[in-house]
């Protein structure tokens, strides 16, 4: 049981779904690890804000010990690469306060075959191996593709991402395959209440799956046809292809450009298609957090496409 957490990487995306759930859940004392403490930001997310010295062990210690953090729930991004996250382990691990650890490795289960197909998969394999290193109680959550990408900027989210497939806002899509895999896909705040709900429980499975919802891409793109009102403009990327990392440009995809350079863009795409092709993303689990906790009824592809999408 879980009563004071600490959320490295609240401020924004997955972790702000999650600072903002577990506050209102009103059953936690909330905290946030930024690489800056700001009143701003604890003011705006009703809690505190601790800086983290990710570069600096000891001083993490000192924070998760002095606010008595029993649970560190971990959000950080791959942006600065695995060394933050490894050492928030350690502190965790040296902090006599903090007993339980859920790392930055949602989505999928990461094994070394999937880290043939996506080489970022060795470092959260890495973090995952570190924490079998220590005495911390923790669990891996994996959910899948985010819904959120396909239903920005109509449904609320903190996420922004790659399109991936299925340009829902230009009636168009570069099905990864055969399209015919089912895949599951899973809403932020879906996966927030999952997490508040395996806060309350005495302990974890090293592993803990949430199943959104399961569609293949056919289907997802048949849904998105009926939100939009019309046929899309659609390809197929044979499995070839996307193993040459390539795959076929959408229209929203200069826009990211910026961010991700189109070549580090395709390669991206071409990873998650294959992926999904070879049925990595169709989770078969013995249990799942949905079978754990039946009355967190999970927002459905179909519903939330409807709702950003409908009548547009």
């Amino acid at each position: 049981m879980s009563s004071i957490v600490a959320v490295a990487g609240g401020t924004g995306k997955l972790g702000r779904a999650i600072v903002e759930t577990l506050v209102g859940s009103g059953k936690f004392q909330v905290h946030i690890l930024a690489r800056e403490a700001s009143g701003t930001k604890a003011k705006e997310l009703g809690t505190s804000v601790i800086s983290a010295d990710y570069s600096n062990v000891e001083s993490i210690v000192k924070a998760l010990e002095e606010n008595k953090i029993d649970t560190v729930i971990s959000t950080l991004g791959s942006t600065f690469g695995t060394e933050p996250e490894l050492a928030l382990i350690e502190a965790a691990s040296k902090s006599t306060a903090t007993k339980r650890y859920i790392p930055s490795t949602w989505g999928l289960r990461y094994t070394p075959e999937v880290a043939t197909i996506m080489p970022s998969a060795k470092s959260k394999i890495t973090l995952v191996t570190a924490l079998q290193g220590t005495n911390l109680e923790y669990t891996t959550v994996i959910n899948g593709f985010f819904l959120d990408y396909y239903v920005i900027p109509h449904v609320k989210s903190y996420l922004f991402g790659i399109t991936l497939a299925i340009d829902i806002a230009n009636k168009a899509a570069a099905i990864p395959g055969s399209g015919n895999v089912p895949g599951v896909f899973t809403y932020s705040f879906d996966i927030a209440r999952f997490i508040v709900a395996l806060l309350g429980e005495p302990t974890w499975d090293k592993e803990s799956y949430i199943i959104g919802d399961k569609v293949t891409f056919n289907e997802f793109l048949a849904i998105a046809e009926e939100a939009r009102g019309s046929k899309f403009n659609t390809t197929y990327d044979s499995l070839d292809t996307l193993k040459s990392y390539k795959v076929t440009e959408l229209p929203a995809h200069p826009g990211s450009y910026a961010f991700f350079p189109k070549e580090r863009l395709q390669g991206m795409c071409a990873t998650f298609g294959i992926l999904f092709e070879e049925g990595v993303f169709d989770f078969k689990p013995e249990k799942s957090l949905n079978d754990q906790f039946p009355d967190i009824k999970t927002r459905k592809v179909k519903d939330l496409v409807q709702e950003a999408w409908g009548g547009r």
